[in-house]
């Protein structure tokens, strides 16, 4: 058991393009968000495990020696195996949760005993840990908050545990696990990620793993080369929808108009694909008028997504506020409310980004600037992190 505090980090993410297409099989490009989630891990040898969520006000303590004396067959040494059903329930009878709970602060609860259990049986003993975790990214808003905090505790618990090596370099501020390393972690973070959700795609714990972007359809995923980092602004209208019930709408109306619905479909993937190419060519050659091209590419998914019957009064008017400001928007994920994000091209004026803000926080949105393609899961020096970030892993 390493001896030291650890200090980790994840990305959320966004859907650049192909929401909704994605369900019928065609191309979804998802980009690492940089709000992150934070993860400190405190080793001790006080025999308790101790897990605190300052986001959703959990505070939860257990005997290491209860924990010991488990019956914990039923997680299986060796490969990372999904837990079944029966597993879930299992550990909802330890942590004293309610059977039919779903509660976000309940299901957080059982993925951490789930990797804790799973990850740390290996050892001699259990060990007696201090585990904080904050975020900045708003839980249920569809920016993988929940796999953001998968990877973290996955990271920790296996890098704790010696499992992996702790990458960290005398002096650097942020290192990065080794690619074999990484794989072990995604794996184990969508076991986190199966507890919370029951049937992910795995897309949201890859892209907090790897970060960058990530290419995804019909669940065969894959990391773009080096893809460039794009400032944007990301706004939450704070309107609540149902992905289900968006998901369903869009299947309904693909059988009802099939003759219209398809090309849409057809046509998201082909952006999809464009908006593909011409961040390869950012690599390669940056030019301005690559820009220009993924601010069409932002407008006609916009439109396309609003035939498909997703949009929403909020995101109408968030596209109209940045276009009076020369910007362009799209809403990412589910639509019917949720986020929206705003490329930001290069040289803006400072004073049209404040003045864009100020307008999106007068229609009562959340807004933040911030960038896609960020890095993927790291682990930090105590003097890399802000001020209110180690506040708020050091405050309890």
């Amino acid at each position: 058991m390493l001896p030291e505090v650890l200090l980790v980090s994840a990305p959320g993410k966004v859907i650049l393009h192909g929401e909704h297409a994605v369900v019928h099989g065609k191309v979804a490009l998802a980009v690492a968000l940089n709000l992150r989630t934070f993860l400190r891990l405190q080793p001790h040898s006080d025999g308790k495990v101790a897990l605190n969520l300052p986001n959703i006000g959990v505070m939860r303590t257990w005997d290491v020696a209860r924990l010991q004396v488990l019956d914990t067959s039923f997680l299986e040494q060796g490969d990372v195996t999904p837990p079944t059903p029966e597993q879930v329930e299992k550990l909802k009878e330890v942590a004293g949760i309610p059977e039919d709970c779903a509660a976000p602060e309940h299901l957080s609860v059982l993925a951490f005993l789930y990797l804790y259990l799973a990850i740390c049986q290996k050892q001699r003993a259990l060990p007696s840990l201090d585990i904080t975790v904050w975020s900045e990214l708003p839980p249920g808003a569809g920016l993988g908050s929940s796999a953001a905090y998968s990877v973290c505790l996955a990271a920790a618990l296996l890098t704790a545990c010696e499992e992996i090596p702790n990458p960290q370099r005398d002096g650097a501020p942020n290192s990065r696990w080794m690619e074999e390393d990484l794989e072990l972690i995604n794996k184990w973070a969508f076991q986190g990620e199966r507890v919370i959700h029951g049937n992910p795609s795995g897309v949201d714990n890859a892209i907090s793993t790897w970060g960058g972007a990530l290419r995804y359809q019909q669940g065969k995923i894959s990391s773009l080369k080096r893809p460039p980092v794009l400032q944007i602004l990301l706004t939450n209208t704070k309107v609540p929808r149902s992905t289900k019930a968006l998901v369903a709408s869009v299947r309904n109306r693909l059988i009802k108009f099939p003759e219209i619905m398809a090309p849409l479909l057809t046509s998201i993937d082909a952006i999809s694909v464009e908006c593909e190419r011409v961040l390869g060519e950012m690599v390669a050659a940056p030019a301005p008028e690559q820009y220009l091209v993924l601010e069409e590419l932002i407008d006609m998914n916009q439109h396309h997504l609003n035939a498909l019957g997703v949009g929403h009064a909020a995101l109408d008017r968030l596209c109209q506020v940045t276009m009076a400001h020369g910007l362009h928007s799209k809403l990412t994920g589910a639509g019917g409310g949720g986020c929206g994000i705003t490329l930001l091209k290069p040289g803006l004026e400072r004073p049209e980004v404040e003045a864009t803000k100020q307008a999106l926080s007068s229609c009562g949105f959340d807004c933040w600037e911030t960038s896609i393609g960020a890095p993927g899961v790291s682990v930090h020096s105590a003097t890399s992190l802000d001020g209110h970030v180690w506040q708020a892993l050091d405050g309890l």
